[in-house]
Order: structure tokens, then sequence, then C-alpha cells
């Protein structure tokens, strides 16, 4: 009768005790599940594969025969470039001026794209204007040949008048 309550009294004791979680076992929980493992066939037939093989070294051969011919600029050639450059510019002030001004007209203007950027319907609608510009541009000036003809005509002219020949 001792043994048997001795032993109720430790089941009573096991029973009362709160387990704990272990660190395993919140990890467990958290982890992903695990994936399959890999199969050892390859996914491409062979023959598809050999292919692809003899594309690349192809590509690395031409590479390679390609760079035999274009010539490597040198950094030191390219400073002394600049260099004779910049001394050749008379009003160096204006040209620090003009750099600066449009430094910050990017800044400027990239805090404008994100203000237009954050209202809520407006970047889809300028998206669609966007594209109906984009259409209408393709209709009268790319879809048809003398249309083309005359784009042409008109980028020549604006070369010559912003070049100066005109």
């Amino acid at each position: 009768m001792a043994a048997a309550a001795a032993s109720s009294s430790m089941a009573a004791a096991t029973v009362l005790i709160p387990r704990i979680p272990t660190r395993t076992s919140i990890a467990r929980c958290t982890t992903l599940p695990y994936l399959p493992p890999r199969l050892s066939t390859p996914s491409f037939p062979t023959s598809l594969k050999s292919f692809s093989e003899s594309r690349k070294s192809s590509l690395l051969q031409t590479r390679a025969s390609s760079s035999e011919e274009s010539s490597t600029v040198d950094a030191s050639e390219l400073f002394t470039d600049l260099k004779e450059k910049w001394d050749a510019v008379e009003n160096k002030s204006t040209v620090l001026l003009y750099g600066g001004g449009a430094i910050v007209a990017i800044w400027l203007s990239s805090i404008l794209v994100g203000a237009v950027n954050s209202v809520p319907l407006l970047p889809k609608i300028l998206e669609l204007v966007g594209l109906g510009y984009t259409g209408w541009f393709v209709y009268r000036y790319l879809l048809f040949k003398s249309s083309r003809k005359e784009l042409a005509t008109d980028i020549e002219a604006i070369k010559k008048k912003i070049s100066g020949t005109e």
C-alpha cells in the first residue's frame, strides 16, 4: 500500500510539473519543411546539354579572337587626355557652374518624381498618358514610309540647328 501511494504521488508530481518548451521545439515549429531529395538524372537531354556546351565554347572562342583586335585603354592616357581638355577650357567657372546646376536639377527632379509617385492614382494616369502618346507617335511617324521620311528630315534639321551648320 505504501508503494502504491508513493507511485500515485510520483504520478501526481509529474502531472503537476509544467513543461517548459525547449529551443529545439520552438525552432522545429518555425523552420521550413524539408525539400525532397534532388534527382540524380539530368533535367535536360544530353544532346541539348552538349549543344549548349559547344555554343558556350564557340562564344568563348569568339571573344578570345575579338579581344586580340581591340586595343586596351590606358588609365594614364585617359587622365592626360582629360587634363589637356580641361586646360583648353577658357572659362572654367562657367563649366563648374553648369555642372553644379545640372547636379542640382537632377536632385530636384528626383524629389519631384518621388512626390508625384507618392500620390496614389497619379502614376497610373501618367503611365496611361505615356502609353497614349507612344501610340500616337508610332501611328504618326513610324507606321508609314512617307511619315518615316518626314521624321528623318525633321531630325536632320534639328541636328543642323544644334551644330550651327544651318
